[in-house]
């Protein structure tokens, strides 16, 4: 089984299934324990493209949690580094709440195979879960390839000639790729971009032949322009139906990606819990569940200690797989 199969239930966000509930880690608040109320704006990092999923994403909760705070908070773009440029500018930051960051899980990646000058595990403050990507394959509505097997075929016969976007290096549509390439022999050239928007153009203009990342295609399957090859996710899609799954086509590979809020590291866990709550309450609102529904997400609620917890267990994790695709040494 490939590692990133193994993984697949450390994520709750799979598309077509509910977020589990979590405790609510400011319960303590009813109990005595002192809320933290800003004073001024609060500014999140975040390193996803603008006018992609995440940043739209990032504005509904904003404001949001900008009503339930009574404070603003600024979402500024902080693109870079294959999105972990945000996070490492909370090392710079002081602890008191006023400067986030959206964690990408290619923070708990990146160190494995390129030198930082920060640590995941020692130097955040793990606050929320927000959100995760599905992902899957998917072509212009007017390609040669009807189904998943025949774009294998295709890369097995032309090695390396058609090529296939993602939103970066050691990203999940990467990675994925990796282990459907040593799975089934096909080879493809990977063509990383900044983001949603930029493959979903290039997608449109034969730029590439596939995607192979999150469901920022999905409004345009449902407009018929694009055409869903397989799922990367262990079960079929209640929305799109008649689409397999990799795993049911032989090749056993799950790929999501999920993200959450940072904060710079020793935290009073006053303000942590008030942060979370707040995000928590944001991301039970309509238009958020909505929009989020357009590409195939839900909210995925982690209290600080489950956030934590998960991180801790994914950076273990994740090495050989890293190491398997080439991008770290054992």
């Amino acid at each position: 089984m490939s590692r990133m199969s193994m993984n697949r239930r450390r994520f709750a966000v799979l598309a077509g299934t509910t977020a589990l509930a979590a405790p609510m880690i400011g319960s303590g608040a009813a109990r005595g324990q002192a809320r933290w109320k800003p004073e001024k704006p609060i500014t999140i990092y975040n390193p996803f493209a603008a006018g992609g999923v995440t940043d739209v994403h990032m504005r509904l909760l904003a404001e949001a949690v900008g009503k339930i705070l009574g404070q603003q908070i600024i979402i500024d773009i902080k693109p870079g580094a294959a999105g972990t440029l945000a996070p490492a500018m909370l090392l710079n930051a002081k602890p008191d709440g006023y400067t986030l960051a959206v964690m990408s899980i290619n923070t708990l990646r990146y160190p494995h195979y390129q030198q930082t000058s920060w640590n995941p595990l020692t130097d955040f403050t793990y606050i929320t879960g927000l959100s995760g990507y599905t992902m899957g394959i998917v072509v212009r509505s007017d390609s040669p390839w009807k189904t998943f097997q025949d774009m294998i075929a295709a890369g097995k016969k032309d090695p390396d000639k058609y090529n296939y976007g993602t939103s970066g290096v050691g990203g999940t549509g990467q990675l994925m790729m990796i282990e459907v390439e040593q799975a089934t022999g096909a080879k493809f050239t990977h063509v990383p971009y900044k983001g949603g928007a930029e493959w979903m153009q290039a997608l449109m203009s034969g730029e590439i032949q596939f995607i192979a990342d999150a469901a920022q295609w999905a409004p345009f399957v449902d407009d018929g322009k694009c055409r869903i090859l397989a799922f990367a996710t262990e079960k079929r899609i209640p929305r799109y139906p008649d689409v397999p799954t990799m795993v049911e086509l032989g090749v056993n590979v799950v790929g999501q990606s999920p993200y959450g809020l940072l904060g710079p590291k020793g935290m009073p866990p006053e303000i942590v819990n008030t942060l979370h709550e707040a995000f928590k309450q944001a991301s039970a609102e309509p238009k958020v569940i909505e929009y989020l529904a357009k590409f195939i997400q839900v909210p995925w609620d982690k209290p600080p200690a489950d956030f934590r917890a998960f991180a801790e267990k994914y950076y273990a994790e994740v090495k050989p797989l890293l190491i398997k695709a080439g991008l770290a040494k054992p």
